[in-house]
């Protein structure tokens, strides 16, 4: 999924899809607040620095799933229809969040859930 050339116009497509109850691919309630100005003791955080934090991030998740696939509480209770830490739910979170950054940074959500897979195997 590549952004348009105007973040702007594609996310106000989003916001209208969204008020009208059609399923978006990026969130534009948490685009919005995630576009926010960010700040850093005390100084502005710039664009450049906060898309390297939005990559280790993704980073950190990535490595972090083996860890969380060995502990006990994501086995699969049939009593509650999920998991005991709510695991399941983690792909969705992944995919929402990281559509929802990089529309921010206007990056292709594509390519860096690619390079997620790759750095999660």
């Amino acid at each position: 999924v590549t952004p348009s050339p105007c973040p702007q116009v594609t996310l106000s497509i989003f916001e209208l899809a969204s008020a009208a109850g059609v399923p978006c691919e990026v969130d534009p309630a948490l685009v919005t607040a995630l576009a926010g100005p960010r700040t850093g003791a005390g100084e502005a955080v710039s664009p450049e620095e906060d898309y390297k934090v939005s990559c280790l991030l993704l980073v950190f998740v990535a490595v972090s799933l083996p860890l969380l696939a060995a502990d006990p509480a994501s086995l699969y209770n049939p009593e509650l229809d999920g998991h005991n830490n709510n695991v399941h739910c983690l792909a969705k979170a992944i995919v929402q969040l990281s559509a929802a950054l990089f529309t921010v940074h206007g990056k292709n959500i594509e390519t860096h859930l690619k390079e997620f897979l790759l750095v999660s195997l």
